[in-house]
């Protein structure tokens, strides 16, 4: 064996000796959870699921686990964490916790510092057997966060880059190179909001063997407890009254934002959705890759928020229902973001020149009267709020906006966050410092979302793009479909709040522009260079400004009805979405007239219509 060749082998033989004496544990795979919860939203950013410690300010329970080692002996522990503070604060940050082996702190104060995701050094533990059990335990219960333990006899953190990092994850946690097949579908639907939920039901009713993909483990999204926004808009509208059939099967009876969870009936969309045979559910699954053959979607592949095992999804036909437009931008589907200048479009509402700027992110909170004198814990991370700034407020629901001169996809951890550094702030302020803190001394912080309520992000352009003039104006398109009830209501942020926090805004305004009902063209729900790919909810083909009508949850229910009946056309004529817009167009108004609702429900879905002008005259 000549040099080279003895240097070579002595390396890989050490790197596969060092690898067989580490031991990787993903947190978000802990057996006991504790008061720990699992946040998927950002995994495409920082590459993986994490636990939070989300305990408005009270500590959560341990988080805990069994880990098995492969020899005893002393190891070096990294964690990676994150300070979640630190684009607003240069000091220590609020969500520290440590990390305990059999029982035993390994000695660091872990999550408050470190100015991105990092594999922070927590000491070294000597291990006395070949099992352990590992514990995180929160010290504030202000959303400490815990992506990965890595265990190693050498002195080597995992990498941080990216892409060598999620090589590295693979490995140790021996994931299978392809996913295992979940099974062959007619559609597959990602994204199991209001939207996914209904193409799903609707698709299925009309006979398609269905794989609806969510990646929490309730439906609704916007509209579940997770983030407790109500619908809004108006069912049962010419020229289709029976489109909304489904949107009153699955919807709440009762309004109202950042109210109890029972007001958003998670259970009733999950039942409505198991009732269905033909529909196959996969709860907890984030989609994360597709496979293209020439301009279609072969393969959709998910992975779990727990376990990591990975599944594909075959079908001819996709649905894009995730907000984002996951799906289409992971298959090159053509999108906008942000806004159009006026050159664009001609939109008399639309700015001089296009910008980035969209509406943002609601991280809504609501407080209780506790019956006694409560405490909250002094809370200050660069953002200064005092008697003249502060809202004087026992909740905050839509208004608690961030993120619009933000990218809400690439910074959308960082919007997130800012929510909630606002919230606790000033509820800091009110409690502690105030003039009026006598009023707030029995109330406690009761809910405060971790998912962020997103409003606008990526729209999927398709074969005609919605835009201002064509709603104002009413112009009937041939393909008119799915009615928007809606005002064009557009959000910017509130002049006050910039007065009191310039560029760092958290509460919005809304303004309207009053419409009449408007059937939304089928061809803004689909993809025009996808050739496969549907799309329903926000992410449909409008302008920024068309966007303010038609992103409110029945109007997205009713896109969702629509797809399925669409989808179950393009099966029965093995054509493609824009194949039904081109031959069988009648045969899809024919499904919209006639709607496929299942069960006689009263129309129960009477609250937050809207304004309009009333018909078209």
């Amino acid at each position: 064996m000549n040099k080279i060749a003895l240097i070579t082998f002595v390396f890989i033989y050490s790197v596969f000796a060092l690898q067989a004496q580490s031991v990787f544990v993903e947190a978000e795979n802990f057996a006991n959870k504790g008061g720990w919860v699992i946040d998927q939203q950002f995994m495409d950013l920082m590459g993986s699921p994490y636990l939070m410690a989300h305990g408005m300010g009270v500590p959560v329970t341990d988080a805990e686990t069994t880990v098995d080692f492969p020899e005893a002996g002393e190891y070096q522990v990294f964690v990676r964490t994150y300070n979640w503070a630190s684009p607003w604060f240069q000091g220590e940050g609020p969500g520290k916790f440590e990390l305990l082996v059999d029982g035993k702190s390994t000695g660091a104060t872990l999550g408050a510092s470190g100015f991105e995701w990092l594999w922070q050094d927590a000491g070294k533990v000597s291990i006395t057997s070949n099992r352990a059990t590992i514990t995180l335990h929160d010290l504030t219960g202000f959303n400490g966060r815990v992506d990965a333990i890595y265990f190693t006899k050498g002195n080597t953190a995992p990498p941080n880059e990216m892409a060598t990092l999620k090589k590295f994850r693979r490995k140790q946690l021996g994931i299978p190179k392809k996913p295992e097949q979940a099974g062959e579908f007619d559609l597959v639907v990602i994204g199991g909001g209001v939207a996914g939920t209904t193409a799903s039901i609707s698709a299925a009713r009309l006979g398609l063997k269905v794989a609806l993909i969510q990646d929490r483990p309730v439906l609704g999204g916007n509209n579940s407890s997770e983030v407790r926004v109500h619908l809004g808009g108006r069912i049962k509208v010419e020229p289709y009254p029976s489109l909304g059939d489904v949107v009153n099967e699955i919807g709440p009876t009762q309004g109202g934002n950042a109210q109890p969870a029972a007001y958003y009936e998670d259970e009733k969309k999950m039942e409505m959705v198991l009732a269905e045979e033909n529909i196959s559910l996969f709860t907890n699954y984030r989609a994360f890759d597709v496979k293209m053959k020439r301009s279609r979607i072969t393969e959709v592949h998910a992975r779990h928020i727990e376990t990591a095992e990975e599944l594909s999804f075959s079908a001819p036909l996709f649905a894009d229902c995730t907000g984002d437009g996951t799906i289409g931008f992971l298959a090159g589907a053509d999108f906008a973001m942000g806004r159009e200048g006026k050159d664009e479009f001609g939109e008399p509402t639309a700015p001089e020149k296009a910008d980035k700027m969209t509406m943002g992110s609601s991280v809504q909170w609501y407080s209780v009267e506790s019956g006694e004198e409560s405490s909250f814990p002094e809370f200050s991370y660069g953002v200064e709020f005092n008697e003249e700034n502060t809202e004087k407020v026992t909740m905050g629901e839509w208004t608690w906006e961030t993120g619009m001169n933000f990218d809400q996809i690439k910074e959308f951890e960082r919007i997130r966050d800012y929510g909630l550094l606002v919230v606790y702030s000033n509820w800091s302020f009110l409690k502690n410092k105030s003039s009026v803190k006598e009023d707030y001394k029995n109330r406690e912080l009761e809910w405060v979302a971790y998912i962020a309520g997103k409003r606008e992000s990526r729209r999927l352009l398709g074969d005609l793009i919605l835009k201002e003039q064509d709603i104002t104006d009413y112009v009937i398109y041939p393909d008119a479909s799915a009615p928007t009830t809606w005002t064009i209501d557009l959000h910017y942020p509130d002049p006050k709040n910039t007065e009191h926090f310039p560029d760092k805004e958290f509460k919005s305004i809304a303004v309207h522009k009053k419409i009449h009902p408007y059937p939304i063209p089928y061809r803004c729900f689909y993809s025009r260079n996808v050739d496969n790919l549907f799309m329903a909810g926000r992410n449909i083909s409008v302008t920024h400004v068309a966007l303010g009508t038609v992103r409110v949850m029945r109007t997205t229910g009713i896109m969702g009805e629509v797809v399925g009946m669409a989808a179950s056309v393009a099966a029965k004529h093995h054509t493609s979405p824009r194949g039904v817009y081109q031959n069988h167009l009648d045969e899809l108004k024919t499904l919209m007239e006639k709607g496929v609702g299942k069960y006689d429900v009263e129309n129960m879905q009477n609250y937050n219509e809207g304004s309009t002008l009333g018909p078209k005259e």
